[in-house]
């Protein structure tokens, strides 16, 4: 932004005058997007796109002299392939190591596709926990069932007390970004 000082004449007959600025309006570039207008095209709020700068998953903006963060036309696309990462269970962190890889001219495709079969590993050992969990899950309620129907009376029948013991439990999965540290 750019300030231009000049004199503005009031009254010619005594030489009286003010000194004015004129401010240059800001002007966005077409190829510059100002954070709100990111956030709103990408469908994220301001706080996460500052977060993902934080987690240099988007470069850092370049700033106006109001502090206002312009951000390329490009950073809609790299937050569009943020965004589908994570939905496929990649971390900021695994992106961020990934993407400054491939800024720097590098080539990550190999550790790409070896942090999606670690995540497809995963994905497969929760299904199969859940599928276990459905199945004990399906045999308690029918053992219960049979307790409830035989019992007499309207008393406590500590159905809780009854679960049997599960050599894995629901609990013990974790979402995928969390599994990782735990191996």
């Amino acid at each position: 932004m750019c300030s231009v000082r000049h004199k503005i004449t009031l009254d010619t007959g005594t030489s009286s005058g003010v000194y004015a600025f004129e401010v240059e309006a800001i002007r966005i570039e077409n190829d510059f997007l100002l954070a709100g207008e990111l956030a709103r095209q990408t469908g994220l709020s301001t706080d996460t796109l500052r977060h993902y700068e934080r987690k240099k998953v988007l470069a850092m903006p370049r700033r106006l002299a109001n502090g206002y963060r312009m951000y390329p036309a490009t950073a809609v696309e790299r937050v569009h392939l943020v965004q589908r990462a994570l939905s496929f269970g990649f971390t900021l962190d695994e992106l961020a190591l990934i993407l400054a890889e491939r800024d720097s001219g590098g080539s990550p495709c190999g550790k790409v596709r070896a942090l999606a079969a670690q995540k497809l590993a995963q994905v497969e050992e929760q299904l199969k926990s859940l599928k276990e969990l459905r199945r004990d899950l399906r045999t308690t309620l029918a053992d219960w069932d049979d307790r409830l129907s035989a019992a007499s009376g309207a008393g406590q029948k500590k159905l809780l007390e009854k679960l049997p013991q599960r050599a894995r439990s629901i609990r013990r999965l974790s979402p995928i970004s969390k599994r990782k540290k735990g191996r």
